[in-house]
């Protein structure tokens, strides 16, 4: 999957704008310009994302953005985390079950689907290979 989600940018009254994400209520921030609040938005994203993580909740899955919407990149890290995250819930692997696939102890395991929490990417490509996954990055125009 890829983690792109479409934003709403408005203008506010006082000067400013803000940022808030159809797919994901909560999500919202704001700042000075465009370029901040587009900033903050990619941060805003991934503080609401991880909250889904921490709550056990389902993520969820990006609309296509819309005439008028901006497409906002869910940071690489964070991004893989979800993923590993989604798989694990699809396949009812549990963290215990990965970190026995993995030979790890299953407090390394919750760290790596902690997406506050800083991770090597070999790790969580190597727990994503594990849950039959794999990584793909791609570059895009800014």
């Amino acid at each position: 999957m890829r983690y792109v989600y479409p934003g709403v940018l408005k203008t506010e009254e006082g000067g400013g704008f803000f940022v808030s994400f159809p797919d994901v209520p909560g999500a919202n921030t704001c700042g000075d310009d465009q370029t901040e609040a587009l900033e903050m938005a990619e941060d805003a994203l991934a503080v609401a994302l991880a909250g889904y993580v921490h709550e056990r909740w389902d993520i969820p899955l990006p609309s296509p953005t819309a005439s008028g919407q901006i497409p906002v990149v869910v940071p690489p890290l964070v991004a893989a985390k979800l993923a590993l995250y989604s798989a694990m819930r699809e396949q009812g692997v549990t963290k215990t079950a990965l970190a026995m696939r993995l030979g790890l102890s299953e407090s390394v395991v919750r760290r790596l689907l902690n997406p506050d929490h800083r991770s090597h990417i070999s790790q969580v490509e190597k727990a994503l290979r594990a849950v039959g996954r794999r990584l793909a990055v791609e570059d895009q125009a800014a």
